[in-house]
């Protein structure tokens, strides 16, 4: 991993965007990563048309989980329901930048799998396909 993207990361992490609870979230999702110990609740408020109005995460972990979350959470803001549903691993792999290892990739996408757990759950339907969470 680049320190250009070593930096970024180290900044969510100590300056997390978005983070804290939501009083009127309609989506609510918590996980954790036994490998490494991370915990990440996401929470989401949505608007009249179904699109993200407001987003909040909590949780602890290591700087990879944390900073991931974050920066989910600006990804996500004015984003249909649909939109956040077709979010890709390689989307937040991007926003984080350089190789991971397969611990620090369950680390670093702990966030979506939350995030898509909790909007299957809102919807009320089950996940369409193991495929969408099996490699998250």
């Amino acid at each position: 991993m680049s320190s250009v993207y070593s930096e970024i990361i180290l900044d969510y992490y100590r300056h997390p965007r978005n983070k804290g609870t939501l009083e009127h979230a309609q989506i609510s999702a918590k996980d954790s990563n036994p490998l490494c110990g991370d915990i990440i609740e996401m929470q989401l408020e949505l608007d009249k048309n179904n699109s993200v109005r407001d987003v909040r995460f909590n949780g602890q972990g290591c700087a990879i989980s944390q900073a991931s979350a974050s920066m989910l959470t600006e990804l996500v803001k004015g984003k249909t329901i649909d939109d956040v549903r077709k979010i890709s691993k390689e989307e937040i792999l991007s926003l984080i930048g350089g190789q991971l290892s397969a611990v620090r990739l369950k680390c670093a996408l702990l966030s979506l799998k939350v995030l898509k757990t909790g909007v299957y759950n809102y919807l009320g339907s089950a996940i369409s396909s193991k495929e969408e969470l099996s490699d998250l």
